[in-house]
């Protein structure tokens, strides 16, 4: 098929650039949808204890993804900072994801255990006890407000519809669980639990990753020879005749009108 037949044609066009996108679309999605590191916990990941079920709502609730990330980058400047890179497989219970967008605090993906509970509890009642430069504002009300023990039941349930591990034992003792702790019990928890259970080795074999990342840089490099081929010299007379060719429809419209005058 000729480029000049594609161009004179709007629709067989737009049929071209969505196959094109489609094509693109699934040789980057479909790999990883079918990727067990995407759709399966790391492994030492276990679904969130009630407590800390109840305290990463507390963080939802509060708004602390606004300021605080939960992503590491595989950046050399993050994971020395921070530790191993974020991965896939260690988020797979989080609805929704706390990935973050800023970063006006630190990545909380790697806090876990980093401090002591103490520490935490001070730290959000009062921040600049510990950081005087800190911005970030205290959550008092949180030493003062209980933890629901009466939805969190209701909220396993329904995380086990959706596919989370909870057996029926963790459901009927999650009340227990709860029971006499405040929100600010729980937020510690959630924090304290965060990256603990971080795969810290990746597997050796390849992997889908791996076939995805092949694929992806192969497409790359066959789109750069083929834009090099088009653009190259021997291709310069068919471009400008393809540049002239609504100038020789007109001309041509032109001239049948002018023989239908005479």
């Amino acid at each position: 098929m000729r480029h000049e037949t594609i161009e004179k044609s709007l629709h067989l066009m737009m049929v071209l650039i969505v196959v094109a996108i489609s094509i693109g679309g699934l040789i980057e999605i479909v790999p990883l949808m079918m990727s067990s590191d995407a759709t399966e916990p790391d492994e030492g990941i276990a679904v969130y204890s009630p407590l800390r079920l109840a305290g990463r709502d507390v963080y939802v609730r509060e708004g602390c993804y606004n300021c605080h990330s939960q992503m590491i980058r595989p950046f050399r400047s993050e994971t020395e900072r921070y530790g191993p890179f974020t991965t896939a497989g260690e988020t797979v219970y989080d609805r929704p994801f706390q990935f973050g967008s800023k970063r006006t605090g630190p990545d909380l993906a790697r806090v876990g255990g980093r401090y002591s509970d103490d520490w935490q509890r001070l730290h959000l009642m009062d921040p600049r006890a510990l950081v005087p430069e800190s911005n970030m504002p205290g959550y008092p009300w949180l030493a003062e407000r209980q933890v629901d023990s009466d939805l969190i039941t209701s909220k396993l349930e329904t995380l086990r519809f959706l596919g989370d591990p909870y057996t029926d034992e963790q459901i009927a003792g999650a009340a227990a669980e709860v029971e006499g702790k405040t929100e600010l019990d729980a937020l510690v928890a959630y924090l304290q639990g965060l990256g603990t259970n971080r795969r810290n080795r990746r597997k050796a074999q390849m992997d889908i990753n791996d076939v995805r990342g092949i694929l992806t840089a192969i497409i790359f490099f066959a789109f750069i020879g083929i834009w090099v081929w088009a653009w190259s010299s021997r291709r310069k007379k068919d471009f400008e005749a393809s540049a002239a060719l609504p100038l020789e429809e007109d001309q041509i419209s032109i001239t049948n009108n002018e023989r239908e005058n005479i």
